[in-house]
């Protein structure tokens, strides 16, 4: 059948399984907007209140679903505003293609108007890029865009297509394609390189499994449970690894590093082997590398060949798909026994658990009270800062996909976008937005979004007039010289947000949040929870930059 590029796009949309396109219009996009305005009965499009918003909504909908994500803007600054949002996607592995046009082919070069070369800006943040010049090169570009994206470690790629490739004059024959099933990556170990592997496991100890996004992303959760038990071995996580591995387990220590627990931490620097599951060794787990597991042999399981050896070197490593490589193991490892060890590790966890001030409202009590309101069945989405932490330490997720949270870039203003994504990509989950007042401004706006569409998300705003961590690390380490981190204006964002269309509540006890939150999780439409907590709490455990995850300090040392 004779179609134009733009009915080209949708229907290759619509082979991809695309329900939903978050984005903006514009001059360069407009044949295809005109294309999915006829097809709105297929494909949901979702018009936010910035592209940036586009881009991390589409994020949180491919994180929440393991499926592509898809965001889509025109030329020049529409572009460039989706800049942030494909960042963040590239650092944290998340499958996504985004869309944007560009001017017609006589024009590019010329610094026509609204002309930018997106894909040149890009290239050091996707996967992969096109840019599409000729209508007969869209089908196969895009078949190829949706399929770079969801294949091995996942990831963002744009696709800048001319707007005269989506002229509606202009029309090739389109014969339509189903996609093929994406494989697993194969393991690319040796049978004697697994034995070898199973060996090691057997000898240890003290083995400590650390669980990073990679497990997330592989769907590994039943094989990595069954592994652990096993090994009989206690088990941390990054950020990003959440949800893999049970938090509730009495095997799980919490997460590692900078805002670890001191019982991650210690276990890790005292184990005689680390079995590293898809984790890619960031500074902030990593401490100071040299004084890293300095006792442990370090078996690295990842799919990407890149990650292995790149920031601390492994004893044995095994290339594939986590839940591969983990199935491949499970069949060949027999029952160990660690009781010793373990004893050990419910010893340290009894004596150094998570504490934080009981007295009055506070960021971690809000978690652990939303935690328990929510019966820990809810999808959280944080921004960047104190409260991300607070919702990594006290929120004990049981699932992979419930925490979705820019680890690798650290974007203030990505988790009300993203949680926009989440409640459309999961209706009849509960998905919480957590941020700081300081993140709550970067993209505040999105709440129009919420409420234009009513999407029923909760937005919980840890408000302490400050930029939190950054004065934290002020207060700690630069003499108390609070420069350009204390807020002191008078935005009201109850106020805003009832201007853009949402019900608000402010808090200031640990009373009133308990009566307004279980009020909150009765309403079904978008909220805004204005929480007002002390400006000098504090993330502890804390472990100072450039020293080792074993010398991790609590708030009682300083007191000290």
């Amino acid at each position: 059948m004779l179609l134009s590029g733009s009915e080209i796009l949708i229907e290759c949309l619509k082979e991809q399984g695309v329900d939903t396109v978050f984005g903006y219009p514009g001059g360069q996009v407009l044949n295809i907007y005109d294309e999915l305005y006829k097809h709105s009965h297929e494909i949901n499009h979702i018009l936010t209140s910035h592209e940036q918003g586009a881009a991390h909504a589409a994020d949180g909908y491919a994180r929440a679903t393991g499926k592509v994500g898809v965001c889509i803007a025109t030329s020049g600054p529409g572009a460039t505003n989706l800049v942030t949002g494909i960042a963040t996607a590239y650092m944290d592995s998340v499958p996504m293609v985004a869309i944007t046009g560009n001017v017609p082919v006589h024009l590019l070069g010329k610094d026509s108007f609204q002309e930018v070369d997106i894909a040149g800006v890009t290239m050091p943040i996707t996967k992969h890029n096109f840019i599409v010049k000729d209508i007969n090169d869209l089908a196969k570009t895009m078949r190829r865009a949706f399929r770079i994206a969801a294949s091995g470690r996942p990831g963002p790629v744009l696709v800048d297509i001319t707007k005269d490739v989506t002229d509606p004059k202009n029309k090739i024959d389109y014969k339509p394609v189903k996609p093929d099933e994406i494989e697993r990556v194969k393991v690319s170990a040796t049978d004697e390189e697994i034995d070898n592997v199973i060996k090691t496991l057997k000898h240890a100890k003290k083995p400590v499994v650390f669980v990073g996004g990679g497990a997330v992303i592989a769907e590994a959760h039943k094989e990595l449970k069954e592994f652990v038990e096993k090994l009989d071995a206690p088990v941390c996580d990054t950020l990003m690894g959440k949800g893999a591995f049970d938090g509730s387990d009495e095997r799980y220590t919490g997460m590692l590093g900078m805002h670890g627990t001191k019982t991650s931490n210690l276990s890790v620097t005292q184990c005689d082997l680390l079995v590293v599951v898809g984790s890619r060794f960031s500074d902030r787990i990593v401490g100071n590398p040299k004084r890293f597991a300095k006792n442990a042999k370090i078996i690295h399981l990842d799919i990407d060949a890149a990650e292995i050896n790149k920031n601390i070197m492994a004893y044995k490593s095994i290339k594939g798909d986590i839940k591969e490589i983990l199935k491949i193991i499970n069949s060949k490892l027999e029952q160990c026994h660690n009781e010793e060890w373990m004893e050990q590790i419910m010893d340290m966890k009894e004596r150094f658990p998570l504490t934080y001030h009981k007295e009055q409202l506070t960021g971690p009590y809000i978690v652990e009270k939303v935690y328990e309101m929510t019966k820990g069945d809810a999808i959280i989405t944080t921004e960047v800062g104190q409260h991300q932490m607070w919702a990594a330490q006290f929120f004990k997720y049981s699932k992979p996909h419930q925490l979705l949270t820019s680890g690798g870039l650290g974007t203030m203003g990505y988790g009300l976008g993203a949680s926009i994504g989440a409640k459309i990509a999961c209706p009849d989950k509960t998905v919480i937005n957590m941020a700081g007042d300081g993140c709550f401004r970067m993209n505040m706006n999105e709440i129009a979004t919420a409420t234009r569409y009513n999407v029923p998300i909760i937005q919980i705003v840890f408000n302490n007039h400050v930029l939190g961590m950054v004065r934290q690390w002020q207060d700690l380490f630069y003499g108390k010289r609070y420069s350009s981190t204390i807020l002191e204006d008078k935005v009201d964002f109850v106020k805003l947000a009832e201007a853009m269309g949402a019900k608000a509540y402010r808090v200031t006890t640990k009373e009133e949040f308990d009566k307004v939150f279980k009020e909150v999780l009765a309403l079904k439409e978008p909220v805004v929870l204005d929480c007002q907590i002390c400006c000098d709490d504090k993330v502890f455990p804390m472990v100072a930059p450039g020293a080792a995850i074993s010398d991790i300090i609590v708030e009682e040392d300083l007191e000290n």
